[in-house]
């Protein structure tokens, strides 16, 4: 259930009659996923206003992009995907944002920061999210898949619908992307 207290199938509803233009139910929509939303950025980005910021951008995104949804799969599923990206974007925003530019002169040496100790992005979980960035150079496909399932909980059918890719595809990607990610963790730990 949601906020106010629509389920699963109500929601979807909304979002049918969203896509179609109907301004009343996109308001209604977005009040009712807007706890999931933050919730869902939040498993990215633990700091509160970070995770905040990034609510904002995937509920824009939402009511922009609502076309995108193919009603194939839930709403809901389709929203996890638009908060994971928003909560990736934010992240590399405030990580360009917390490098000073007189830092990046040459000859400067730019030490990665501890997590422990770096207060812009506090809370953040930056292991993971460098981990995710570092795959995405060299396959940006397995990222995705990977943090729906293992941030989100997302089942692998509801993955594999939302991407519009086969079952086995969606399995063997996020077992690909685990096996690779693995030693980027570790590498922190």
């Amino acid at each position: 259930m949601t906020s106010e207290g629509l389920g699963p199938d109500d929601v979807d509803a909304l979002a049918r009659r969203a896509q179609q233009g109907d301004r009343d139910a996109l308001e209604q929509l977005l009040g009712a996923v807007s706890p999931r939303a933050l919730a869902a950025c939040r498993g990215v980005l633990p700091h509160l206003a970070d995770a905040e910021d990034a609510c904002q951008e995937a509920l824009l995104n939402v009511s922009r992009k609502i076309g995108s949804w193919h009603g194939r799969g839930r709403f809901t599923t389709w929203l996890h995907a638009v908060c994971v990206n928003s909560a990736r974007s934010t992240y590399r925003r405030l990580k360009n944002q917390a490098t000073p530019a007189d830092l990046m002169e040459p000859g400067t040496r730019l030490d990665r920061p501890d997590p422990r100790t770096t207060s812009v992005i506090a809370g953040t979980r930056l292991d993971l999210l460098e981990a995710m960035e570092v795959l995405e150079r060299d396959h940006p496909q397995l990222v995705e898949p990977l943090l729906l399932r293992d941030v989100h909980g997302l089942p692998y059918d509801e993955i594999a619908a939302l991407l519009e890719v086969p079952l086995g595809t969606v399995k063997a990607r996020i077992h690909h992307g685990r096996k690779l990610t693995r030693p980027l963790l570790a590498a922190d730990a």
